[in-house]
């Protein structure tokens, strides 16, 4: 099992710049991507499909594609950059031991035929853990943490299961090794409302009692207010705006992130209607100079023409020409 110490580890990104190499050419689905998570803390990683946040989480575990390259940047856990060490020493120190990973719709990979013991059993196996008696407190340990009862659960196969027990199921396994760091991606996806909530909480305790890092990734910015401390909004592979979470549902600056907003249903959404997102997102394949929101932006001028530099403000990290000072002079 891991150490005590792994507990304490922090990570980080730096300039991360991931490309998949296709029959039609290179298509960069994350560019240039930064951001840390400390120590019992946690970010929410926001966009819609194609923004390349699945594609970010990947990347963290190196379990990309076969056709998916790291262009630049590193990934660092306690100054550690993994991202440049070889794929053995990752799975022998690092893989499910120091950072974990929730696969989007992962809880239908449970496998029909063997019983949830069976199957946790082989993933300490895998990971050359020595049984001497701890497999089964391994196994007690991680299912008492996301709130099943061993006793109940263990010998049940999961066509026996609910939808949220199989998602429970899915973070005990990851919680087998005792990792730090969490990637979370979609881990609601074809849950219902209650069992949604149910889940963000329960990641929520996580942190709290582990002090874990949680990553989240999501297209719902709705779901994760109580979970996170921050939010990075990604769009078109970039990271067009991050701060923490209250700041960014209360005085979001980029437009892309306003509209995010304004397209989250309420319970009044009768008197209010929700607003949408007009236009498609830009082909990454065939990417023009600029800003990538533009096409679809009410704010759009000029200078959006131009690749907008990230511009801070207060708490915000915005990429938005609409906040550059000497632009604004400009157009005064």
């Amino acid at each position: 099992m891991s150490n005590k110490d792994t507990k304490t580890k922090d990570i980080a990104i730096n300039n991360l710049t991931v490309d998949y190499i296709t029959k039609l050419g290179t298509l960069t689905a994350v560019e240039n991507i930064s951001f840390e998570v400390l120590e019992g803390k946690s970010i929410g990683v926001v966009g819609e499909s194609g923004s390349g946040k699945s594609t970010l989480g990947l990347a963290l575990i190196k379990s990309l594609p076969h056709n998916g390259i790291v262009r630049s940047g590193n990934i660092k856990i306690n100054d550690k950059d993994i991202s440049k060490i070889q794929e053995k020493e990752f799975d022998e120190v690092y893989r499910w031991k120091e950072i974990a990973m929730i696969f989007q719709g992962s809880m239908n990979s449970l496998d029909p035929v063997f019983s949830i013991e069976k199957q946790m059993k082989e993933i300490l196996k895998v990971h050359r853990i020595k049984d001497g008696g701890t497999y089964d407190s391994a196994i007690k340990k991680a299912l008492s943490a996301v709130g099943l009862d061993p006793e109940k659960t263990t010998k049940r196969y999961p066509h026996e299961l609910s939808g949220g027990m199989k998602q429970r199921i899915v973070i005990a396994n990851s919680l087998l090794l005792e990792p730090s760091i969490l990637i979370a991606d979609e881990p609601t996806t074809a849950l219902d409302v209650i069992t949604q909530a149910q889940i963000i909480g329960l990641l929520k305790k996580m942190k709290d009692t582990k002090k874990m890092k949680i990553i989240i990734i999501t297209h719902d910015l709705s779901l994760i207010p109580s979970l996170v401390d921050k939010v990075m909004i990604m769009y078109a592979g970039q990271a067009v705006e991050i701060s923490d979470i209250k700041t960014i549902l209360d005085n979001p600056l980029h437009p892309y992130t306003q509209a995010l907003i304004k397209s989250i249903p309420h319970i009044n959404s009768a008197k209010k209607p929700i607003q949408f997102i007009l236009g498609n997102t830009p082909n990454l394949l065939n990417i023009k100079k600029g800003c990538r929101f533009r096409d679809r932006c009410p704010h759009a001028f000029g200078m959006c023409e131009n690749d907008p530099p990230d511009i801070h403000i207060e708490s915000n990290i915005v990429k938005c020409w609409l906040y550059d000072k000497e632009i604004k002079v400009t157009k005064n």
